[in-house]
């Protein structure tokens, strides 16, 4: 990637609603020195965003402004070749933003985004990975609530357990104790159902896996493919129930957010086998106060999902969304919101007392706030440590836990607090 381009960072779709909190965040709380500017379609919108970032006279400045008619190859080339950082928060990614990930691989732009569309994801992968390596480009998807949060804890319970026993994890159960949210934006209700118009049902079938986006079984065929838990087993009625217990998590039920966050954090581990465990397992749930609300949460979310695969019924869900796409919660009514994930890693070195790791993830805000946070601090984390994430990991599609330590400290200090800590016995290094 070229040192002389004009710009540190763009960001593209910055007058829609996860857009102008992006923007807000970089003006508000971005000490370094960057050089930036927003992007979109309506120059009077850009224009508008534009004053209202200098006015706020925060740290990060105002940002140049720069219209995009058209989201195409060659005009997303043009502006790619402008910047070292392209994030991206155009959805629904699946329609608009192919020709955008093609622009940044051919041009060796590394680009961010914060998509949680996992048949998209592995169709871009499939369709650019080389080119991106080829031209020095790294590419994160997936770096906001979906999945940076899930992918940084099981980061921080494999490091854990790598310093303190120097093995792998074998089963690692997450839970989403807490989701205090004032509902999801107008952008995100239109991607979810989007996916239902796009993609067939094979497609979904597929990204239904959680190991749809590992790398592993194409890289080493002496393993197992998808490993199976080890530690645990659930019983026929918890099956069927879609309620189960685990220690330390409680009751635990189906997440309609686990699916994207799984298929990352076994990208992740997929990479580096040697490193998470060759049977290493990631399962996330929802933490509920009773086996009976539950077992109601997972039937409602599998006969929503049924309900939501006849067209006449999504077109009716359609009418009802309370956001259109660009709108979303008031930043007043998100002031109590809280995200908190839970996690228990187990490691592979078995021993009369357990070894395990125990990971709390927890912000005080909107999700759509965090999701901000974490896209921006990786843009910064990649832009002042590139060469020593470059030399870990390469470059190619990457995961958000690639930007390593420095992206958990950084997001540290922006309040989102993640911490690791050992339970069970002494540790043999």
């Amino acid at each position: 990637m070229a040192s002389t381009r004009e710009y540190d960072i763009i960001l593209l779709g910055a007058t829609g609603y996860t857009g102008k909190l992006t923007a807000e965040y970089i003006t508000s709380s971005v000490t370094e020195p960057i050089k930036w500017a927003i992007a979109g379609r309506t120059q009077s919108k850009l224009n508008d965003l534009a004053s209202k970032l200098k006015a706020s006279g925060g740290p990060g400045g105002a940002p140049a402004t720069i219209v995009i008619t058209e989201l195409t190859v060659p005009e997303v080339t043009k502006l790619a070749k402008t910047t070292k950082i392209l994030l991206n928060t155009v959805g629904p990614y699946h329609k608009y933003c192919t020709p955008v990930v093609q622009a940044c691989a051919e041009t060796g732009t590394h680009y961010l985004d914060v998509t949680g569309e996992t048949p998209w994801v592995k169709e871009i992968i499939t369709k650019f990975e080389d080119t991106a390596k080829k031209n020095r480009a790294v590419i994160i998807p997936e770096i906001g609530i979906e999945s940076a949060p899930s992918d940084l804890v099981a980061f921080s319970a494999v490091k854990l357990i790598r310093e303190i026993w120097d093995c792998g994890v074998m089963d690692m159960v997450a839970s989403v104790h807490e989701l205090k949210s004032s509902g999801a934006s107008g952008g995100t209700l239109a991607t979810g159902l989007g996916l239902f118009d796009h993609y067939g049902t094979q497609q979904l079938k597929e990204i239904s896996n959680p190991f749809c986006l590992s790398p592993l079984a194409q890289r080493d065929h002496r393993h197992t493919k998808f490993p199976a838990p080890t530690t645990y087993r659930k019983t026929l009625g918890e099956r069927i129930s879609g309620v189960w217990q685990y220690p330390l998590l409680g009751h635990l039920t189906t997440s309609i957010t686990a699916g994207p966050n799984q298929a990352i954090v076994h990208r992740s581990s997929g990479r580096y086998p040697y490193y998470y465990g060759f049977n290493f397992n990631y399962a996330e749930y929802m933490a509920v106060d009773s086996p009976v609300v539950g077992m109601l949460i997972s039937w409602l979310l599998t006969l929503l999902t049924i309900a939501l695969a006849i067209p006449p019924i999504r077109a009716i869900v359609k009418g009802f969304m309370k956001y259109k796409p660009g709108e979303g919660p008031s930043v007043e009514s998100t002031k109590d919101n809280r995200v908190e994930i839970r996690a228990v890693a187990v490691a592979e070195q078995l021993s009369k007392t357990p070894r395990k790791a125990f990971v709390n993830f927890v912000f005080e805000g909107g999700v759509y706030e965090l999701t901000a946070r974490l896209l921006v601090i990786g843009a910064i984390t990649l832009l002042k440590d590139q060469d020593k994430v470059v030399k870990t990991h390469g470059f190619g599609f990457l995961t958000p836990s690639s930007l390593g330590q420095e992206y958990i400290d950084r997001l540290d200090k922006a309040g989102v607090k993640l911490k690791a800590r050992q339970l069970g016995d002494f540790g043999s290094k």
